[in-house]
């Protein structure tokens, strides 16, 4: 068996993501947008995937504001041509794809006696079967390139149930599997495939809970550890890591990104 040499020392080349090309779902808000900094940031093209024109476009404004190159196309994640062609279109644009954020996702909170099944599909079409086929249309594309990086927005809902959301639950947890799969079947083609999963983050999505569910807010501050709600640029670190080759060793990984509330007793 080839054994590497062993580390010598830390190199900010381990996280350099020049001349790599990102395709971002769901990079218009939210923990995307928070990823999509990081990986700009890092030197990669961003490519901003997603259903709302204005906002994608603002974020690559925002993008190319930091000195990255950025554009974005227009798709429904939730329907395999347009997932075919907006993936096709990416690489036409950049010219390679290396790296897949899945973060496109949506919740429908009510309990499971009160969730209509096209409710259900909403949310697991969104959130699961929208990474399956984004994987799937970039797998070709990153084999050619010698290799790629996905990583997939999970939840603390992966680990954790809710009253208040089943089918966000079940697709988050699936996720994780999903993950899982795809890791071991592409590890060959040197494609790695690792799972971040968020805690309570301020997000328009969690605002929205707040709403929603009574105390909410000062029921999570009481829970993690860090004390804090977390903040979508806490997300930058995880993403460069996760699409660097800081992390060629690491695949079919889930990684929490919670501030410690998964972790407290």
């Amino acid at each position: 068996m080839v054994k590497r040499s062993s580390f010598t020392g830390w190199s900010m080349n381990l996280f350099d993501l020049q001349g790599k090309v990102a395709a971002v779902t769901g990079g218009n808000g939210g923990i995307g947008l928070g990823m999509a900094r990081g990986l700009a940031q890092a030197g990669a093209t961003v490519a901003i995937l997603g259903r709302n024109e204005t906002k994608s476009a603002a974020a690559v404004d925002a993008l190319r504001g930091l000195g990255a190159t950025s554009f974005s196309v227009s798709v429904d994640v939730c329907d395999a041509d347009a997932v075919n062609a907006a993936i096709a279109s990416v690489v036409e644009q950049a010219g390679a794809l290396h790296i897949l954020v899945n973060n496109a996702g949506t919740n429908i909170r009510k309990r499971p006696e009160e969730l209509d099944v096209t409710e259900w599909h909403t949310v697991m079409d969104t959130n699961i079967t929208s990474a399956f086929l984004c994987s799937k249309a970039c797998y070709p594309h990153m084999k050619a390139a010698g290799g790629g990086k996905v990583l997939n927005n999970g939840s603390m809902m992966s680990l954790f149930g809710t009253p208040w959301a089943p089918a966000y639950a079940a697709s988050k947890g699936g996720m994780v599997q999903l993950t899982k799969a795809l890791a071991t079947a592409w590890a060959p083609d040197n494609i790695q495939v690792n799972c971040f999963l968020p805690g309570w983050i301020d997000t328009e999505l969690t605002q929205r809970a707040r709403e929603q569910v009574t105390e909410l807010h000062d029921k999570i501050l009481s829970r993690t550890p860090a004390g804090r709600w977390g903040d979508i640029d806490d997300f930058q670190g995880i993403a460069v890591f996760l699409a660097s080759s800081a992390s060629d060793f690491v695949t079919g990984a889930s990684i929490t990104v919670d501030g410690g509330y998964s972790a407290f007793g």
